[in-house]
């Protein structure tokens, strides 16, 4: 939801504060730059406080800051509800994402992290399309859609019990040794390998969340509406395959080569994008390329909680969605001048990228160690 609200009226935001082409992709990405700072904060928070104590008021925040957005009138006031907005959503995405893999293990992890992110893929099918809808009629009126994180603050009060989400799972390790043992194992190759690559993945993801619209826009003058179901497509892919597919071809198959699949996908999916200008076909190849990213995800988070210790999965697990989020920031700020001086090369470039993920020979030994 965080950035799927936006990107249907990114083009409008765009036109309406009259920002330049180069930096208008660190409107939508801003969030992700400080939930990768923040997300490990709070995954340690996390593991220390209980997850409900994180998640409560990182819910609270996220839909006062969200709604903020409507309200900018220039530039950096935008940037700045979008940088707070992004705070609360990195106390969100640890503690969820902590507490899934504290309460399930083995198997049962792998399919509820897969119903996860089919779970996340399915809202976020409706968000693009309400948010588009939405801006059809004013573009502020898409951001309003965040003040929804606070009745999902009252349900997480009443309906996820505190002892669940409370410190535990294992022998507590003093901090001195938690934080010492947390150092070892991120200089792990396999953990270092993971990490770089879930940058990587969502790096190439926010290739079509900021530039597929800026390109329908131009290319089949799509409105909000076109460019939200575009996006909800993606989501409908990803939904799918997370659901009823990903762990079973990761058992299948193994991991590394779902993984590799994934992303040998997207890359496909990427390079149809500059030549195709009918919406039934457009909508048919983002399927595509949302069951690439629908492989990806689940399993490369899968394979992260495999290889940590219960006192410490949260927090390693957070800065894996930090990585996420960091790769997502540093998209738009690396390619906007691909974007602004050679417009449809950026999905070429995405390609390629995801073409070499997937060749590389030795993430199998890294993700089964």
């Amino acid at each position: 939801m965080t950035g799927g609200v936006v990107s249907p009226v990114f083009p409008e935001v765009v036109e309406s504060l009259r920002v330049d082409p180069q930096w208008a992709g660190l409107l939508v990405s801003m969030h992700t730059l400080t939930t990768a700072v923040f997300s490990p904060v709070f995954g340690i928070l996390s593991d220390r406080l209980g997850k409900r104590q994180v998640l409560v008021p990182s819910l609270v925040a996220y839909a006062v800051f969200g709604m903020a957005g409507a309200l900018a009138s220039g530039f950096w006031g935008m940037l700045a509800a979008r940088a707070l907005v992004g705070v609360a959503s990195g106390g969100i995405a640890a503690a969820s994402i902590g507490l899934l893999s504290t309460l399930y293990d083995g198997e049962a992890r792998s399919r509820m992290l897969g119903y996860a992110t089919s779970a996340l893929a399915t809202t976020s099918i409706f968000f693009p399309l309400l948010g588009g809808w939405l801006g059809t009629f004013q573009w502020q009126y898409a951001f309003w859609l965040y003040g929804l994180g606070i009745p999902t603050a009252i349900a997480v009060v009443l309906i996820i019990p505190e002892r669940e989400t409370a410190p535990g799972g294992g022998i507590a390790l003093p901090q001195g040794e938690q934080r010492q043992e947390l150092f070892h194992m991120l200089r792990r190759p396999s953990i270092v390998m993971l990490l770089a690559t879930l940058l990587l993945a969502s790096a190439v993801f926010y290739i079509v969340i900021v530039y597929a619209p800026l390109f329908y826009k131009q290319a089949i003058d799509a409105d909000p509406t076109v460019n939200g179901a575009i996006l909800a497509a993606r989501a409908i892919g990803a939904a799918i395959i997370s659901a009823v597919g990903a762990s079973r071809l990761a058992k299948w198959i193994g991991r590394a080569r779902a993984i590799a699949t994934g992303f040998l996908l997207m890359a496909l999916m990427l390079l149809t994008i500059p030549f195709l200008t009918q919406v039934p076909v457009i909508l048919l190849t983002a399927v595509g390329f949302g069951l690439g990213y629908g492989l990806v995800m689940p399993n490369l988070y899968d394979s992260l909680a495999i290889l940590t210790t219960n006192d410490l999965r949260t927090s390693v697990l957070a800065i894996g969605t930090g990585m996420a989020n960091l790769g997502q920031f540093i998209s738009p700020l690396l390619l906007g001048p691909v974007w602004k001086y050679g417009g449809i090369q950026v999905f070429w470039l995405g390609a390629g990228l995801s073409l070499a993920i997937a060749l590389v020979g030795g993430m199998k030994r890294s993700l089964t160690r």
